[in-house]
């Protein structure tokens, strides 16, 4: 380990004892690619908030992140940032595989966490990881950030507020073409890496969104397979679901096609309301009075929103929207959708 600077400080001990700090101090285990820009400068540039340790099992490049970052210190074990005194939480920015193991052990050195999404290989990682926090009196955070930005808080108020009436249906399509470099299985479609593809990567953030708005989905029936035969993964789904409330939806997710599309519909008694999840096309509103087209920029770190909220809830000033507890149930969707496709082919199986 390199550090540029030291400044003594007690540690935060068990996670109530962070609503007495004006600053909760950060460390980050694999400051990789989406560190850069979406999320690690927001642990910077949130209120009462300080990132001051890095860790990346490659210490050079490590070390490099905080240089250019502005970090104080950096690691290459992911023990030594959790011992470290002067990190009062931890995020968790590795791929899923290692979701699991970095979030219990963080919990038993009675560290609050701020996992990346998807939360873990499958629900039952899940709920382990919710079970070791909470024995643990830490909290757990996932990064479902859409909960926080500016445009989604936008489309739950005009829901909440009754702008298309009561919502009845939900349709939701993303389609992409995507092929990995000849020779490479990057790990977002690599099943032992990622628990799936580009589905459990990018599925989840319109489902959990919808969760967020419309409640638990409590009802699933998903088709995976696999089109162009690029990877092992899934490259089209195609899905069925129901919330408690009564809504009904339908979605589909291909990316070997040779066109491109992300919409999301909720469709009301009153009216409509389409979005895209990745996209920074504006909202459209369509009711009784006309359509609305409402354009909202996108923050320069997306997950600084949420991030924000994270640091007030552990400060004991707020409350972070996205938690272990939402995030499950998002993972148990995905896992419902991609149970054919990944169960293992009984003895009588063809």
């Amino acid at each position: 380990m390199m550090s540029d600077r030291h400044v003594p400080h007690a540690g935060a001990g068990r996670g109530g004892a962070l609503r007495d700090h004006a600053t909760i101090r950060w460390g980050i285990i694999g400051c990789g690619d989406v560190t850069e820009v979406k999320s690690g400068p927001g642990f910077q540039k949130a209120e009462g908030s300080r990132l001051v340790a890095v860790m990346r099992r490659n210490g050079a490049l490590a070390r490099d992140y905080a240089s250019r970052h502005g970090v104080p210190r950096w690691y290459d074990t992911a023990d030594a940032l959790m011992a470290d005194p002067e990190v009062d939480a931890v995020y968790v920015a590795t791929p899923p595989d290692s979701h699991h193991e970095y979030v219990r052990r963080c919990a038993a050195a009675h560290k609050p966490v701020y996992v990346e999404k998807p939360m873990a290989m499958h629900a039952g990682e899940c709920e382990s990881m919710i079970e070791a926090c909470r024995a643990a009196g830490v909290p757990l955070f996932t990064a479902y950030y859409r909960r926080a930005m500016p445009k989604f808080t936008r489309i739950k108020a005009l829901v909440d507020e009754g702008t298309i009436g009561d919502v009845r249906a939900v349709t939701t399509v993303l389609y992409q073409s995507y092929a990995p470099p000849a020779g490479t299985v990057p790990w977002r479609v690599d099943p032992r890496k990622a628990g799936g593809g580009l589905f459990v990567d990018l599925a989840p953030h319109t489902l959990d969104f919808l969760d967020y708005v419309l409640g638990p989905i409590t009802d699933v029936a998903g088709a995976a397979g696999n089109q162009a035969g690029r990877y092992r993964a899934e490259d089209i789904v195609s899905m069925r679901f129901a919330f408690g409330s009564g809504v009904q939806g339908v979605g589909l997710w291909a990316f070997s096609l040779g066109t491109s599309l992300d919409r999301t519909e909720l469709l009301g008694s009153h009216g409509r309301i389409a979005f895209s999840t990745f996209g920074d096309d504006p909202i459209v509103v369509e009711t009784g009075d006309g359509t609305e087209s409402v354009a909202i920029a996108r923050p320069e770190h997306v997950q600084q929103p949420l991030i924000q909220t994270v640091v007030d809830d552990l400060r004991g000033r707020g409350h972070c929207p996205s938690t272990g507890e939402s995030a499950l149930r998002t993972t148990r969707v995905t896992d419902a959708a991609l149970r054919s496709y990944y169960a293992p082919p009984t003895p009588d199986a063809p």
